[in-house]
């Protein structure tokens, strides 16, 4: 299912980048390019670093150095000539709201009905019209099949319908880049699935993602590249079927070896 790249055009430009938690070095000296249409898939082990880069990317997390661009933007900085300013918190929210985030844990608002939940972002950052929004909630709805639960409350639905409706939440942003931590993780074995159809959609939309998963059998069908990381380092990198079948290095061999 592996579908082109469809650009040359750069959405995502990591450069040194560096992570730590006191004396905790977690990232490395990250060096990666996403291009637009591109689905970027980042195994490895747990505490390699892989969720944390994630977030340095959406400015969740600041970092020691490097720089990160979205879609020619710095991230938390702006370039005045050869200078770079940190931006105040509310400049960064704006960056961040071109990039869609899906957790392991689906943070709906539990006070909210889905298409309240949806709907927040695009009337609140956006100043989207309610009745756009809506209207643009109720569309991705449908795509995700949960018409029927738009009224529903989070409580009300399977931990599926709800990492779905958390997809949905990221998508009416009309994000640049869509960023994915292990979004099957926390669900029961019966409700992957269902998931997982939703990401392979959004594959074939052209969307610009990254994804963080342990599921290496989607990642082989729906990744134009596949990144492994160990030790806060990307230590290989290649075509899925490239990187699976024929591992440059032994600690890829042995981490595939043991999830197979």
């Amino acid at each position: 299912m592996n579908t082109p790249i469809r650009s040359n055009e750069v959405v995502l430009s990591a450069r040194g980048v560096c992570k730590s938690y006191g004396d905790l070095e977690v990232l490395k000296g990250i060096d990666l390019n996403v291009h637009r249409g591109e689905t970027a898939v980042i195994v490895g082990p747990s505490g390699s670093g892989k969720s944390t880069f994630l977030r340095c990317i959406n400015r969740l997390e600041t970092i020691e150095s490097g720089l990160i661009s979205v879609d020619g933007d710095i991230m938390g900085f702006r370039r005045n000539g050869n200078e770079l300013h940190e931006l105040r918190e509310r400049e960064v929210a704006a960056q961040r709201s071109k990039i869609g985030m899906v957790f392991q844990q689906f943070n709906l608002f539990g006070h909210l009905t889905v298409l309240e939940n949806i709907i927040e972002g695009p009337c609140r950052v956006r100043a989207m019209p309610a009745s756009e929004a809506t209207a643009r909630a109720l569309s991705l709805l449908d795509q995700m099949g949960l018409s029927e639960k738009a009224n529903a409350y989070p409580f009300e639905l399977s931990g599926g319908q709800q990492q779905r409706v958390a997809i949905a939440r990221a998508m009416a942003m009309d994000p640049v880049l869509m960023l994915f931590d292990e979004p099957t993780s926390a669900l029961d074995p019966e409700l992957v699935g269902e998931v997982l159809d939703v990401m392979r959609n959004l594959v074939l939309g052209g969307i610009t993602m990254i994804i963080v998963t342990h599921e290496i059998s989607f990642a082989r069908e729906v990744g134009d590249t596949l990144i492994v990381m160990d030790e806060g380092r990307i230590i290989e990198m290649g075509s899925p079927d490239d990187v699976l079948s024929r591992p440059k290095t032994q600690r890829s061999a042995d981490f595939f070896s043991h999830i197979k």
